[in-house]
């Protein structure tokens, strides 16, 4: 599932091959994956426009326009950005491809058709935003104690709770809980201060070399390239045999020495 760094790679294809182009056509190959506008209106509202500097939130990407409307995307479970040029094949999975002026295409592809494609005038840009909480990459340890603090149950569904802070998914929190010896499973209101330090301190490490890769990186010495291992996987760190559980309904690895 694409998370922030991923999000984060597909805001720089949008930098690079669409900022300061002119989109001269938008064809919708399948409509299932626009939220809240046609095919026919969005083809209408982006022609002729000129795409601005991509940002990103989260795991939501605005491209704004020279227009009234930025375009926005949500990746879903299987989304992502490509930049094709025009002697490439469009892909089974390509859904919405925006011709530029120079005659290369940004393509937005979604095997399960979970991302959306919308189009946001500025107060509905604002509201989106308004509605996430800070994004992980950049919010301070002070406020991501107290937003963390702030709700109920276990740690692991309120890193994934994008109104606590915006961009974790269900691999990074993974990670970040057993960067940090933290056991999935806590009381967000039982942990103590030496724990939200070391939660803060390991998600920004954990995002800084993702955001860098531009994907949660399966490396050998990562929980993420242990989770999915056949057999038994077992932990880097301490060689103990990883445990799987549903927690926050979402399927989660820990291993139980180091994170208690």
């Amino acid at each position: 599932m694409p998370e922030l760094p991923d999000v984060e790679a597909f805001r720089r294809v949008a930098l690079s091959c669409g900022r300061g182009r002119c989109v001269t056509e938008t064809e919708v190959r399948d409509a299932g994956v626009l939220r809240g506008v046609t095919a026919r209106r969005l083809r209408t509202e982006l022609k002729g426009r000129r795409l601005g500097a991509a940002w990103r939130h989260g795991k939501w990407l605005f491209v704004p326009t020279d227009g009234a409307f930025t375009l926005v995307c949500h990746f879903g479970m299987t989304g992502s950005l490509r930049c094709g040029g025009p002697d490439d094949p469009v892909a089974p999975h390509d859904r919405v491809l925006l011709t530029l002026d120079d005659g290369r295409e940004l393509r937005y592809r979604d095997q399960r058709k979970l991302g959306s494609v919308r189009l946001a005038d500025e107060e509905t840009v604002d509201r989106m935003v308004d509605g996430l909480g800070p994004d992980a990459l950049s919010v301070d340890r002070a406020e991501f104690g107290r937003r963390l603090t702030a709700r109920r149950g276990a740690v692991k569904g309120a890193l994934m709770n994008q109104s606590v802070v915006a961009g974790l998914g269900n691999l990074l929190s993974d990670e970040v809980l057993w960067r940090a010896h933290v056991g999935p499973r806590v009381p967000v209101r039982e942990l103590s201060t030496t724990e939200l330090r070391r939660l803060h301190t390991a998600m920004g490490r954990v995002l800084g070399t993702s955001v860098r890769a531009g994907c949660v990186p399966p490396r050998h010495s990562w929980l993420t390239g242990h989770r999915d291992a056949g057999g038994d996987p077992v932990c880097p760190r301490c060689g103990r045999h990883l445990r799987s559980r549903r927690v926050a309904g979402r399927r989660t690895v820990w291993c139980p020495k180091c994170q208690t």
